[in-house]
């Protein structure tokens, strides 16, 4: 994607930021953020001051109300806040100022290279241009990597919800219009929607040169993960936690070094994980598994990733060791170019962890 500088400034009101490191604090893990919907990044303050901005009616009378609906008891119940929260997004400006917070915070964290998902299906939905939601975020992605030192990929995530013929249209649309997306993913509710179900869609974006994701072992069980690989033809799976009940697949994602994008926050949040101390993180660093940290929906999770890298030290001991390690994981897996992905590994080595 290319690059230039961006004279858009937020107008609604940022949600507090952790302070920067005071001298002689060690600086996050540089890193890569693989797994992450642009969506999922509105937080609370946020969703009130656009709903201020675009005379939007709420359904909680304040902050505190909105928060405590983030008690989930699995995913569909998470996406269906996740959903109701987006009305709040109506113009190219209010993309703007969502994907200009993340990546204030994400630099924060210690991410150097994002990869963004943006949902089109769920904004057209609503009566959103194309055009609005696309060129709302890539307008702020442009400029990242001058205005954040962030280089960033978009990628346009199809809810496997829907038909296969719906998200057809949507690709053709998103291509014909020229939309700066370097792949696909699949996301959304995941049980009844397995990977078969798009393969043409998947085949059509082969044949346009993109990149392909799509998630898959969440709360699907192992063989959406190897009808990913095999129907798809998908170079990274989203979470893919659940590959550990089959050892084959296990030792074939070894051999293959196939990307698993981890979100531990989440995978607690949304109970496909009953504790983050009983996660199979550990198992999965130990099988030889390519796995790295991401934040996922961070708004709702309970953190970004440096907060993920953070729990996963205090709950479970992780060992700084491991932690570079997926650092390591997270640039090798990105789309990025390969003289970006030296840069990072550079600076990671450098980096003192």
């Amino acid at each position: 994607m290319e690059t230039h500088d961006d004279g858009d400034q937020l107008t609604a009101e940022e949600p507090e930021r952790p302070e920067e490191p005071e001298a002689g604090e060690p600086l996050p893990l540089p890193v890569a953020e693989l797994h992450l919907h642009i969506e999922g990044t509105l937080e609370p303050e946020l969703i009130f001051a656009l709903a201020e901005r675009n005379g939007i009616p709420l359904p909680y009378a304040d902050l505190d109300e909105l928060r405590s609906r983030y008690e989930f008891t699995d995913l569909q119940s998470f996406l269906d806040l996740y959903y109701a929260n987006m009305a709040v997004l109506q113009t190219e400006q209010d993309f703007a100022d969502m994907t200009r917070a993340y990546l204030a915070r994400a630099a924060l964290a210690g991410v150097r290279h994002a990869e963004i998902m943006l949902d089109p299906q769920a904004h057209l939905s609503r009566g959103i241009p194309l055009e609005t939601c696309v060129n709302g975020v890539a307008s702020v992605l442009a400029g990242s990597r001058e205005e954040f030192g962030i280089s960033t990929l978009l990628i346009a995530a199809f809810l496997r919800d829907l038909t296969e013929e719906s998200a057809l249209e949507v690709l053709e649309q998103l291509l014909a219009m020229g939309a700066p997306i370097a792949g696909i993913g699949l996301d959304s509710a995941e049980v009844g929607n397995p990977p078969a179900k798009f393969e043409r869609l998947f085949a059509r974006a082969k044949d346009a040169g993109l990149h392909r994701i799509a998630h898959a072992g969440e709360e699907g069980p192992p063989s959406y993960i190897i009808d990913a690989l095999d129907l798809l033809e998908v170079e990274r799976i989203d979470h893919g936690i659940r590959c550990m009940e089959d050892p084959e697949l296990v030792e074939r994602l070894v051999d293959e070094l196939m990307p698993l994008t981890v979100c531990p926050l989440s995978n607690v949040r949304l109970r496909a994980v009953d504790t983050l101390a009983e996660h199979p993180l550990p198992a999965m660093l130990a099988a030889g598994l390519n796995v790295c940290v991401n934040s996922d929906d961070p708004a709702y999770f309970g953190g970004y990733v440096d907060d993920n890298f953070a729990q996963l030290k205090s709950v479970i001991g992780l060992s700084e060791f491991d932690c570079v390690r997926m650092a390591a994981n997270s640039i090798r897996s990105s789309f990025a170019s390969e003289e970006r992905k030296a840069e990072l590994l550079a600076e990671l080595a450098a980096s003192g962890h």
